[in-house]
């Protein structure tokens, strides 16, 4: 299983260039069984990042281009009434892929954004009534523009809980953006002939295995403790709830099994504990007005966790 996975990011590190923490982050991520939300300014290839996922995964990817006048039927679907046959027929939404792109996320009502409540949290849609399960293999990224915020809807709390990570995108270095420049220009990146690397069933037998990674009792206990550190801390106003720790534990086995590992150590939990935490914490006005950094913070409420030996 390790072989495909391996190939899988080698893959997706030629295609995406100058984002590997991201990438490796956000296959944990699907690896883990959670969403995530992706935040970075326009041109820096967020929408390319998950469709190239979906391809290499042999996934079917949809994407949603949520707008103010987008109705939660959009995403899920609708029924209607076949006049030729006298029958009501459900029409399935966009929402049934392995892989779905929620693009601007934050440019349609909070009604139709919680239009995805509940697929993201039970994997499954209610049309007209009647419930009808997603794919198992079921992945939410959403993203969102940091920069412009004029004609848009802040994500509620209950929905950007249900992210288990989020990922900030910035831009690449010098020679890599130069790399990317010079592919485009050149007519070497093309996402349609994408081949994927593995299927669904190798896939959700990857799960199955990062499932057996072992999380000892003492990195347990240390993600705890950073998890409640989250409400004890003066710079914060609202701290992580009980989700924010099972995200981490997750994240954790999966970054660890990535690494080519059996367990899990706190270096994996430091790894996952900012994309987890960042979208689920506050901070106290005072320090907003100072205009500390959210990241900021969170390295060093987790670097002031004793770390287990």
């Amino acid at each position: 299983m390790r072989t495909e996975l391996t190939s899988l990011i080698e893959s997706y590190e030629k295609r995406i260039l100058g984002q590997s923490t991201n990438l490796r982050l956000l296959l944990s991520a699907i690896l883990s069984g959670g969403h995530v939300l992706l935040e970075g300014v326009p041109g820096t290839g967020k929408t390319q990042m998950v469709k190239t996922l979906a391809n290499l995964l042999g996934g079917d990817f949809n994407r949603i281009q949520f707008t103010p006048d987008l109705l939660p039927s959009d995403i899920t679907g609708s029924t209607i009434y076949n006049m030729k046959d006298s029958t009501f027929q459900t029409l399935k939404g966009p929402i049934f892929a392995n892989v779905l792109l929620a693009d601007e996320i934050n440019r349609t009502p909070a009604k139709t954004q919680a239009a995805l409540l509940e697929a993201m949290e039970e994997r499954q849609v209610t049309i007209q009534g009647e419930t009808y399960q997603l794919p198992e293999v079921f992945f939410v990224v959403a993203t969102q523009n940091p920069i412009e915020f004029e004609g848009t809807y802040p994500l509620p709390e209950a929905q950007q809980d249900r992210f288990l990570f989020k990922l900030h995108i910035n831009f690449p270095s010098v020679e890599e953006e130069t790399d990317v420049l010079k592919s485009v220009l050149e007519n070497r990146h093309f996402i349609e002939d994408i081949q994927s690397v593995m299927d669904m069933d190798t896939f959700l037998a990857i799960r199955k295995e990062i499932e057996a990674v072992t999380l000892s009792d003492e990195v347990l206990a240390y993600i705890m403790q950073i998890v409640r550190r989250t409400r004890e801390t003066e710079s914060i106003r609202f701290g992580a709830s009980t989700r924010a720790a099972i995200s981490i534990g997750r994240a954790a086995r999966s970054w660890g099994y990535l690494q080519e590992r059996d367990y899990v150590t706190p270096d994996d939990v430091k790894m996952v504990a900012k994309p987890a935490l960042r979208h689920r914490i506050q901070l106290s006005p005072h320090m907003e007005l100072e205009g500390v950094a959210l990241d900021q913070v969170i390295e060093e409420l987790v670097g002031s966790v004793p770390v287990p030996r």
